[in-house]
């Protein structure tokens, strides 16, 4: 399960500058950075827990999510849907968190490793018998008003394949 614990932290009080140096960050702007970092780290407690609505609380209603390796999908009643079907083909952890935030704090991206198993076979992709995979994944957040209005994450889908098909 993620563990806050586990990520890299960040020190919020000051900032590289170009000469080696470090500058004073202003509470105000430590604040916002807090704040997402906060809010997106609770996006990957809800998805560690399988809990829908702790998502779906953390959601703009009109929040852009692009699919790796398909389309993209707008609104909450999607994105619930997709996790829906997520949580039923696949049994997932996010782990190994490394988070990188804007100046302005409206964007977030991560890096990470998921750890799964296929559970069901989903349409398209191979048999399903509780293969185990490992991934490096990168995902990238939009914020707005302290809630996230864009989830973009990538992985390499051949990888993925490769690893699930060595164990059929």
């Amino acid at each position: 399960m993620f563990n806050p614990a586990n990520s890299t932290q960040l020190n919020l009080t000051e900032a590289p500058a170009r000469s080696g140096e470090s500058i004073a960050v202003p509470e105000e702007s430590i604040a916002v950075l807090e704040k997402s970092i906060a809010v997106v780290t609770a996006y990957y407690q809800a998805f560690n827990q399988e809990d829908l609505e702790g998502f779906l609380a953390l959601l703009t209603d009109d929040v852009i999510h692009d699919l790796n390796q398909g389309q993209r999908e707008v609104g909450k009643a999607a994105f619930r849907d997709f996790m829906t079907e997520m949580f039923l083909h696949y049994s997932e952890q996010i782990s190994q968190m490394n988070l990188m935030v804007s100046a302005d704090g409206q964007r977030v991206a991560v890096e990470s490793v998921v750890i799964g198993q296929y559970l069901k076979t989903q349409k398209g992709l191979p048999e399903a018998n509780g293969q185990k995979y490992q991934l490096a994944v990168g995902a990238f957040f939009e914020l707005r008003a302290g809630k996230i209005a864009r989830v973009t994450s990538y992985y390499n889908l051949n990888e993925w394949l490769q690893q699930v098909r060595s164990q059929s």
